[in-house]
């Protein structure tokens, strides 16, 4: 999948595009885009096999997912000065990028909607998918203001800690874009229109988000920077996380102090000493047993018999990330 461009863009402004694409877009799993292929084979009748033609715009569709996902990467990791991604330094911490990543993250985010239109066009559902991204690109920004404004860089209110806080961040942070979008796609390449249907796999797929963002949240404690591809800094950066959130559902008073004194800093000691806590209250085996049970939880929704949609539509995803390690 190549870019869009304009064609009387002058060459330097190409060159920068071709490379800032290249940096941000191809690197990661690819999952989000990968599962609107695969849901379009999920929800295939065994009679009527996908067309080449189809199957090509599910692609592009899908591609157009993982450029938003980008996008949604180069403005996040300005915002929380992150340093690293997919294994590499961040787009912004290139030495001749620096803030242009903002206006770059906008350059991906307006490719999408030319890809859509000049492969998508003539498609039933055409208005359906452009309305159907702003509206997910929305959702996601709402997301990520809320989990902003709840929980500032280097302002500690622990009562803003809540569950229902942190839900309502993942769902509209990471749910969205990242489940409910490629399936959707599918469904609407698909012919599907049932809005009944599309609650469903909404249903679904906010289970998945808050799963996935669980999962995330742990990874950014106890993951291995060199798997991930990133370094964590929920605990540095004052975020809203779950594992924050389970901890002070458990911890004494003693140990709530600890979390108020040392908790948002931008200090490597203090967030050792927030690391050290998870260990005290041994929160590897809480998520442990979070992850098995939310499993259960989502096999039963997807399998369930109100579901009139395929199983495999969301079972693919479901096994992708249970038990990921990045």
């Amino acid at each position: 999948m190549q870019a869009e461009k304009d064609d009387n863009q002058v060459q330097i402004a190409v060159d920068w595009i071709d490379r800032m694409v290249e940096y941000n877009v191809p690197h990661g799993k690819l999952n989000r885009g990968i599962a609107v292929v695969e849901g379009m084979r999920a929800l295939a009748k065994p009679d009527a096999p996908v067309s080449d033609d189809l199957m090509h715009k599910a692609t592009v569709v899908g591609w157009c997912i993982e450029w938003l996902q980008a996008a949604f990467l180069v403005w996040d990791d300005i915002m929380d000065e992150s340093v690293t991604r997919r294994g590499q330094p961040c787009w912004y911490k290139q030495g001749d990028v620096k803030m242009n990543a903002i206006n770059d993250g906008l350059v991906l985010e307006c490719q999408i909607y030319s890809m859509l239109k000049r492969h998508c066009k003539g498609l039933p559902c055409y208005a359906e998918l452009l309305e159907m991204f702003h509206d997910v690109t929305y959702q996601t920004a709402s997301g990520q203001l809320i989990d902003l404004i709840t929980a500032p860089i280097g302002v500690v209110d622990l009562s803003k800690y809540t569950e229902e806080a942190y839900m309502r961040i993942v769902t509209y942070k990471t749910a969205f874009y990242t489940f409910y979008l490629p399936a959707a796609s599918a469904m609407h390449l698909s012919g599907i229109t049932d809005p009944a249907a599309f609650a469903k796999a909404n249903e679904i797929c906010m289970l998945l988000g808050q799963f996935f963002q669980i999962q995330d949240d742990y990874l950014d404690c106890y993951g291995d920077p060199a798997v991930i591809g990133k370094i964590g800094t929920d605990i540095m950066d004052n975020k809203c996380g779950w594992l924050v959130v389970q901890a002070l559902k458990r911890c004494t008073p003693e140990q709530k102090k600890i979390i108020e004194e040392n908790y948002g800093k931008k200090d490597a000691e203090c967030e050792k000493r927030v690391k050290a806590l998870y260990v005290e209250l041994d929160m590897e085996a809480v998520y442990k047993k979070y992850e098995e049970e939310a499993y259960l939880e989502l096999r039963a929704v997807i399998e369930s018999k109100d579901n009139t949609l395929p199983p495999e539509l969301f079972g693919a995803m479901l096994k992708k990330i249970y038990k990921r390690s990045k």
